[in-house]
């Protein structure tokens, strides 16, 4: 099944809603309901959890309104939140970087990307195509080959709760954002267990290895469990890199732990509160990450084995996770508003990572050649920012230091290159 976006004349109807400094001054992070840790169902099954956070405004709004500014800057000026171009800047996705590479000021995209992207969600988002020609036009994007497909044939139910709805926003919109050349297919299952989800991963995959290659994105994951490594081999369809964000609490969820994984972490943009430039990338404190009780540790993680011990350790690589220096994200939501959101958690990571990779052109043949490439630049400087500031980890016991952490993995991309 293909959609169609809205006539982009629609948008124009849309109306402002303005929020002042100190309003957002005051703002508070949401974890939404979807996000929480998540019971097994009636049947015994496993429930996944997304990893998204909220920024929310200091006023009896969710959101901060539907403007559409068409420009390549954001759609509220004024602003420090991130756009695909200040990302582009600071992670040298683009040929002409500014300095201080800040959201109002930047305007160069990142470009590339081909064959295929897939984003793996749960529940359906009727308003998945619509929602990306907004996100596109407001930020200068070329628009996106879009496919929607049903896991098991039949259009899913929408999340109650708005969360997974959410989700689909954020996972096509940085998909793109990063990768705007790639063919993007989202793959709704009917609900969030892990073995609809999983049904999903297996026809996702097929479709990505069909369109000659490319990534599979899992923005969602659970605890681990002791039968994990039983599944394990869906995430080694030949030609296939597939990403899952590791969560946002200290702890290791799967699917990010499973060896066959590139698992996607999260960190924190510092920004000079008045200028907005960039000041450092560091740690973020809630990011997922630790070593596995289930998965021993894969032959990509020898070289840290002083870090990890035997157990495979996420995460591998990382991207700007925390809400409060969230990317903007436009969503239809039946629950929590129409509008643009500021959002973070590690569920930001993993699609936006993937973009990357995918435009990065490598198309390796497996998560672990791909592991095997980013573990081999480790301390290579024009391929990774080593993030070497901040803590994170239960009872915020890790450290950010030189190399490997359990903070950042390797650390946070620096252009196309060794991804």
């Amino acid at each position: 099944m293909k959609r169609f976006p809205w006539c982009l004349a629609s948008v124009l109807v849309l109306f402002l809603v303005a929020f002042s400094p100190v309003a957002l001054a005051q703002a508070h992070v949401m974890i939404p309901q979807s996000s929480l840790p998540q019971p097994r169902n009636a049947n015994g099954q496993i429930m996944a959890r997304t990893h998204l956070r909220i920024l929310v405004p200091a006023v009896n709004k969710m959101n901060f309104g539907t403007s559409v500014r068409p420009s390549e800057l954001p759609p509220f000026a004024g602003y420090f939140f991130e756009t695909p171009a200040s990302l582009g800047c600071i992670y040298s996705l683009v040929r002409h970087s500014i300095p201080g590479c800040n959201p109002n000021l930047t305007t160069e995209n990142p470009s590339g990307g081909s064959r295929a992207i897939a984003l793996v969600e749960a529940f359906d988002d009727p308003s998945a195509a619509s929602d990306l020609a907004i996100f596109s036009a407001q930020f200068g994007l070329p628009p996106a080959n879009l496919t929607v497909v049903y896991a098991d044939g039949t259009e899913p139910g929408t999340d109650p709760t708005g969360g997974f709805e959410i989700e689909a926003a954020v996972d096509t919109q940085w998909a793109h954002a990063m990768a705007p050349g790639a063919r993007l297919f989202v793959v709704e299952a009917p609900n969030n267990s892990l073995i609809n989800l999983f049904n999903a991963v297996a026809l996702a995959s097929n479709l990505v290895a069909n369109a000659g290659g490319g990534e599979v994105s899992m923005s969602w994951g659970s605890s681990e469990f002791s039968e994990e490594t039983l599944f394990d081999s869906l995430f080694t369809t030949r030609g296939v890199v597939y990403l899952g964000s590791t969560g946002d609490s200290p702890g290791v969820e799967y699917p990010s732990a499973s060896p066959n994984v590139v698992a996607a972490g999260g960190t924190t943009i510092s920004r000079n509160s008045i200028t907005g430039n960039f000041i450092l990338e560091n740690t973020w404190q809630d990011a997922g990450g630790g070593t596995s009780q289930v998965e021993p540790r894969p032959a990509f993680q020898n070289g840290v084995q002083y870090v990890v011990g035997g157990a495979r350790a996420t995460p591998d690589l990382s991207f700007d996770s925390d809400p409060n220096t969230g990317v903007w994200v436009f969503n239809t939501n039946p629950v929590l508003g129409v509008g643009w959101f500021i959002v973070g958690g590690t569920s930001v990571a993993a699609p936006s990572l993937a973009g990357i990779i995918n435009a990065g052109g490598s198309f390796r043949s497996s998560s672990q050649a791909e592991n095997q490439l980013i573990y081999g630049n480790l301390f290579n400087g024009f391929d990774f920012r080593d993030i070497t500031y901040g803590n994170c980890g239960l009872n915020i016991g890790n450290f950010a230091v030189p190399g490997y952490d359990l903070c950042s993995g390797v650390g946070t991309p620096i252009g196309h290159q060794g991804k």
